[in-house]
């Protein structure tokens, strides 16, 4: 869930321009309190493709957002990421490197959402609907949506935060003998393609990695590519228990080699964001930092713990 003062941009496929601008500063600036020069943004953008009209207005948008904080020095425009958004881009960046990794094992219960929108609540049909694919859920059957998860308090939350009271959440075992089977709610030949299709593209990347022959200009824009490419996994695998899955399942494999080449490429990427930066911010550049995977789940999971206080203390 993201904090009602900030509205991070809509994930997409591909990369757009405010997604490339937190994605960079989440890896490369998150604990920071100074700004960057908007040049410096503009020409990490460069970096990617985007012109520096795109990237002006994808900086212009975040702060209208409240994601960046602008500010002003004589003619000269400064940028730095809003305290409000620092947790939610850290429980953000958690929740993505997590997903795919080994899990407990499955109790075999259900949680069910059922739920009718009337055309009062029309409006709310994506919003309900993207709510609930965030959090493993997918339609059995129309108004009925079913997660493998324990996550019926945070169905209820969100769903809650949206304004819906006609809705029934409940756990449930499946009865055997059922014609349709709640695991049919999802497209799994299609899931596995996605994993195998993943594998197939940085297998090669990973080898070139290994032996050392990546630039810093390279990492950089493969570094980001891959998380790109890992992050939109959540949205459409709701990451089943094993026990629901065929044998050799390609995730676990396509979760460790996106490790793997995230990890490895950080101090390469990391190298080209202060070779960026440091055009026009030289005393800057010296503070760009990077976080491998069990740093981002580390303090992902102290965000996480933070907010769920905060909501605690609001609920009292």
């Amino acid at each position: 869930m993201t904090s009602p003062d900030v509205e991070l941009p809509r994930s997409q496929a591909g990369s757009s321009p405010q997604h490339l601008v937190t994605t960079l500063l989440g890896d490369y600036w998150l604990n920071r309190p100074e700004p960057l020069p908007s040049a410096a943004l503009v020409a990490l953008l460069g970096e990617f493709g985007v012109t520096p009209t795109g990237a002006r207005a994808a900086l212009s948008r975040l702060a209208r957002r409240g994601v960046l904080v602008q500010s002003k020095h004589g003619r000269y425009s400064f940028y730095g990421i809003a305290p409000s958004a620092v947790e939610v881009l850290t429980a953000g960046g958690c929740r993505f490197v997590a997903f795919g990794r080994e899990v407990e094992r499955w109790d075999g219960r259900w949680t069910l959402v059922s739920f009718s929108l009337t055309e009062q609540h029309a409006e709310l049909r994506y919003p309900l609907r993207s709510q609930l694919r965030w959090l493993g859920f997918a339609p059995l059957y129309d108004g009925l949506w079913v997660s493998p998860r324990p996550v019926a308090g945070q169905c209820r939350t969100a769903l809650t935060e949206l304004g819906l009271c006609d809705v029934t959440v409940f756990s449930a075992l499946e009865t055997p003998g059922s014609g349709r089977h709640p695991i049919d709610a999802w497209d799994l030949d299609a899931i596995e393609l996605m994993y195998t299709e993943f594998v197939d593209t940085y297998s090669a990347l990973h080898e070139q990695v290994q032996r050392g022959n990546v630039s810093s200009a390279e990492a950089l824009g493969t570094r980001t590519r891959i998380m790109d490419a890992w992050r939109g996994f959540p949205s459409r695998d709701p990451d089943l228990p094993s026990e629901l899955l065929p044998r050799q399942w390609p995730r676990a494999r396509a979760h460790d080699l996106f490790v793997t080449i995230y990890d490895a490429l950080g101090p390469l990427a990391a190298l080209r964001v202060q070779e960026v930066i440091k055009r026009y911010s030289p005393a800057l550049a010296e503070f760009v930092s990077y976080r491998g995977t069990a740093e981002l789940l580390r303090a992902g999971a102290e965000a996480l713990a933070r907010q769920e206080l905060a909501r605690a203390a609001t609920a009292d």
